[in-house]
This record gives structure tokens, C-alpha cells and sequence, in this order.
């Protein structure tokens, strides 16, 4: 069975997007790494058939920015050869590039970015990640406000309740159920 992940991305990062008119376009690719800024989705355990919710942090509220199924995960150094004829696709997305860049997640095209999808104070308070260790709901999460991101730096895989609900947000956006 398949398995959802979120992965925080940077308002930095989110701005330039926005500034740069990226909101509506399906990514195709993300990119992990070794460290904090750049997560290892592998080190997560993310594998073909998985799929990935970029999220936000961003005044007291978490933004669910789409979804992108994964397809393949590479090596940053394989990325090219695996993408010759899509190379334009990697240079495109290199804005989601942002720091040191060990693998690359390829995907068919995603949902479209929307920078303004904000996860409801109810769905935020039950959002739940599961790992080996177990099961755990956000911390620094006060009526409905997330307080402090720090439980979202990195790539957690999601409940499947949890999945479902960032899935429902997702295509209720884009009215699209197949999102």
C-alpha cells in the first residue's frame, strides 16, 4: 500500500514561487537531501507510488500546497541521464532546489500549487504521523494555530486519516477529485 508524506517548505521558498507565478503549475520533481533544508525523502522511507504534500508554516496556520505522486527517486548525479529528454522539466523546478541536493523525486505532474490552501484548525489539532516508533499528532498546536513548525521540519509519513483529509483538501481546491 501506498504511503503519503509531508515535507515543509521554506516561506522563502514559497514567496519566490509566488513571485515567480508558479502558482497553478503540477511539479513534476522535488528534490531531497541530507540535510534540514533540503530533507532525505529515502531516509524517510518514500518509494514509486508514495505521494508527497508540500506544506507551509506561515503565520500561526499550516498551508497544504499540493500533492505529487512519485513515479522514481534518483540520485542527483543519475538525474540527467534518467531525464534526458526531460532535462527542461529539471531546470524548470530548480527553484525547488534550495539547498544540497542528493536525490530527485520524479513524478507525473502533480496537483497545481495553490499557496492558499489552509489545513482547518480541527483537521490541524487530529493531523497525525505514524513512524516505527508509533503514532503522534502535532505538537505547538493551540486552538486550532500552530504554534512553532518544528514538528513538520523534515519528511514525515502521514496517518492514512490524515492523508485522506490533506487529499481531500487538495482536489477541493482544484475541484478535482482525481488530485
Amino acid at each position: 500500500m501506498a504511503d503519503s508524506y509531508t515535507t515543509l517548505w521554506t516561506n522563502d521558498l514559497c514567496r519566490e514561487l509566488e513571485r515567480s507565478g508558479e502558482e497553478g503549475l503540477r511539479p513534476t520533481i522535488l528534490f531531497g537531501g541530507p540535510y534540514g533544508a533540503q530533507p532525505s525523502f529515502l531516509r524517510a522511507g518514500v518509494r514509486p507510488g508514495d505521494t508527497i504534500y508540500p506544506v507551509r508554516a506561515h503565520r500561526t496556520r499550516l498551508h497544504v500546497l499540493g500533492a505529487m505522486e512519485v513515479s522514481r527517486v534518483v540520485t542527483h548525479e543519475e538525474a540527467g541521464a534518467e531525464l534526458h529528454d526531460d532535462y527542461a522539466k529539471l531546470m524548470y523546478w530548480r527553484r525547488l532546489k534550495t539547498g544540497f541536493v542528493s536525490e530527485v523525486l520524479l513524478g507525473p505532474p502533480g496537483s497545481p500549487l495553490s499557496f492558499d490552501t489552509v489545513v482547518p484548525g480541527d483537521v490541524l489539532e487530529r493531523l497525525t504521523f505514524t513512524s516505527r516508533r508509533g503514532e503522534r499528532t502535532l505538537r505547538f498546536v493551540e486552538d486550532g494555530r500552530l504554534t512553532r513548525s518544528i514538528g513538520l521540519q523534515g519528511v514525515y509519513r502521514l496517518a492514512p486519516a490524515s492523508a485522506e483529509e490533506l487529499r481531500r483538501l487538495v482536489a477541493e481546491r482544484w475541484a478535482d477529485p482525481a488530485v
